[in-house]
C-alpha cells in the first residue's frame, strides 16, 4: 500500500519484497559401493589386505598386526601359511614340517675341531691332509694352506735347478725357496706341528729346524742365526721359532725355507 505525497510521489508503506532464486539440486555423483567399507576398515587394514592379495608380504617377509586383523606370512617352502578371515579368526595351517628323528646314540661334540671351518687355516690344512694322500695333493688344493715364515715375503732364489751362488756350478738343484731377510728377523712356524729337528745341519743348512705337521708334511727353516725351540716341542702357526741368519752354505743373510712331502722336497710356493 502506498500514500500520495504533496509533490505527487508515492511512498511505500513497507519494504519491497526481493525476488528469491529457486534452489536447484546439484546432480548427484555415482555412489561408490566400496567407499563405506574402506572407510570402516581404515588405512592399516587396507594395507594388510593389499599385501596379502598382491603377494608383497610373501616377497618381503611382511608381518602386519592391526586391530582385528593378524596377517602372518612365511617364505615359500619354510613352513605353513596362516592367514585370517574378515572375522579375525585364523584359518588352519596348510601342511606341516616332517619330524626328523635322531638316533639315541647320537652325540654332540662342541670341541673346537668339530666346529672349525675352512676359514681356520690349521683346520683347512688338517682336512686337506686327512682327505687324501699328501703325495697326491694338487697345487690348486694346497695353495695358501701354509702360513708365511716371515712377516714380509720377498722371494730371491727360487726352488729348482740354478747356478750355485758359491761354486758357480751349473745345474745345482735348489731344494727350497730363499726369501730376503736381514739377520735377526723373526722366523715363524708355517703351521701347527711338532719340532723333530733343531740343530746344526751338516749339508749346508747351518742352524736348522724341522717341523712335522702330520700326514707326511714337513717344513724346514735354514741358515738361522739362532732358534728357541727344541725337539719334541709343539708349536702353533705363527709362533716365532728362530731368527734368520747366514749360517752354513750361505752367501748372506736370508731364510731358506723348504716344504717336504713324504720326505721329498716340493716347491714351497705351491703351499704358501
Amino acid at each position: 500500500m502506498t500514500t500520495q505525497t504533496t509533490r505527487g510521489r508515492r511512498r511505500a508503506s513497507g519494504p519491497t519484497a526481493e525476488l528469491r532464486t529457486a534452489n536447484v539440486p546439484a546432480p548427484g555423483r555415482p555412489r561408490d559401493s566400496q567407499r563405506e567399507v574402506r572407510r570402516r576398515k581404515g588405512p592399516l587394514r587396507q594395507m594388510a589386505e593389499f599385501a596379502a592379495a598382491s603377494g608383497v608380504g610373501q616377497k618381503a617377509g611382511v608381518a602386519l598386526a592391526v586391530t582385528g586383523l593378524v596377517l602372518t606370512v612365511t617364505m615359500p617352502g619354510t613352513g605353513a601359511l596362516t592367514a585370517t578371515s574378515e572375522s579375525g579368526q585364523a584359518s588352519a595351517a596348510v601342511g606341516t614340517q616332517p619330524e626328523i628323528p635322531a638316533s639315541a646314540s647320537a652325540t654332540i661334540d662342541f670341541s673346537r675341531a668339530a666346529v672349525s671351518t675352512t676359514a681356520d687355516p690349521d683346520s683347512r690344512l688338517k682336512q686337506l691332509l686327512s682327505a687324501q694322500s699328501v703325495g697326491s695333493i694338487q697345487v690348486s688344493s694346497s695353495k695358501g694352506t701354509l702360513g708365511a715364515p716371515l712377516d714380509t715375503l720377498v722371494a730371491s732364489s727360487p726352488f729348482g735347478y740354478r747356478v750355485n751362488p758359491i761354486t758357480g756350478a751349473v745345474g745345482e738343484f735348489h731344494r727350497g725357496q730363499d726369501f730376503v731377510a736381514q739377520c735377526g728377523t723373526p722366523v715363524h712356524a708355517a703351521a701347527a706341528g711338532k719340532v723333530t729337528f733343531a740343530g746344526w745341519h751338516p749339508y749346508g743348512g747351518g742352524n736348522r729346524i724341522v717341523v712335522d705337521h702330520g700326514n707326511g708334511l714337513e717344513t724346514t727353516y735354514n741358515h738361522l742365526s739362532s732358534f728357541n725351540v727344541q725337539v719334541g716341542q709343539t708349536v702353533s702357526r705363527g709362533d716365532v721359532v728362530a731368527l734368520s741368519g747366514t749360517t752354513g752354505a750361505s752367501t748372506g743373510c736370508h731364510l731358506h725355507f723348504e716344504v717336504m712331502v713324504n720326505g721329498d722336497v716340493v716347491d714351497p710356493m705351491g703351499w704358501l
